[in-house]
């Protein structure tokens, strides 16, 4: 079964082929879609390479809402969300944080919740809650050190429902963190999709597949490391 992941984020390289790509600029006039670049941060390449490898029969529908930097605006990706859902997207992968609930971000995601839609989104395992990943109804995640490549905790916490693998596909440290989590995370939702599962069997299925259950216990983690 095909399946259309809706990536909001730095764009992609030109070795990464997207099905559909559209960026979202603000300036006065408010938001505009536009043509969207090459990846100039390396950000969304590295998100797009997870999810190629957990899905390569998957399509891409890339949303470019960072680019010289990775900072953006709500209102922004709310309208990469709203084009991802009206081009099919059946799984969305939101590899960012926002500090503030805005509500056109919050309209947005109730739309593609309500249309069946899934959000994965990254949640922080220390700090203050972002969004998306704080509002009701996505599936928050976070980076869980036990886990490998394609490895995910179901955890089932306060901060985050999952956990996964915070290393990028080539195991370096670049954008290391609950970003690429949710890339893995997304990656193995759209596997769920593929073969024939539908949205709301996919918490369920993947708690099945998780390695690892409830969060991970720093201070044993801690002691193992000293010697204790």
């Amino acid at each position: 079964m095909a399946v259309r992941i809706g990536l909001i984020d730095s764009g992609c390289s030109l070795a990464q082929p997207a099905q559909l790509s559209a960026a979202f600029v603000l300036d006065e006039a408010g938001v505009r879609q536009v043509a969207a670049a090459p990846d100039a941060l390396g950000h969304g390449s590295r998100v797009a390479d997870i999810l190629r490898h957990c899905a390569p029969q998957a399509e891409l529908l890339v949303a470019q809402v960072f680019r010289a930097r990775l900072t953006t605006t709500a209102a922004q990706v709310a309208a990469a969300i709203d084009w991802a859902v009206a081009n099919g997207a059946q799984l969305v992968n939101l590899s960012l944080g926002l500090r503030e609930p805005r509500p056109v971000l919050a309209e947005a995601c109730a739309r593609a919740l309500a249309a069946g839609v899934v959000l994965c989104a990254a949640a922080p395992a220390r700090g203050q809650a972002v969004y998306p990943a704080a509002f009701p109804g996505l599936l928050r995640v976070t980076g869980d050190a036990r886990c490998a490549p394609a490895e995910i905790a179901a955890l089932g916490a306060a901060h985050a429902d999952f956990g996964a693998c915070v290393r990028p596909l080539d195991g370096s440290l670049a954008g290391a963190g609950a970003s690429m989590a949710c890339a893995w995370l997304s990656g193995l939702a759209a596997r769920h999709f593929i073969a024939g599962g539908g949205a709301e069997s996919l918490r369920a299925w993947l708690v099945a597949q998780a390695r690892h259950h409830g969060v991970e216990d720093l201070s044993d983690a801690r002691r193992t490391a000293d010697g204790g």
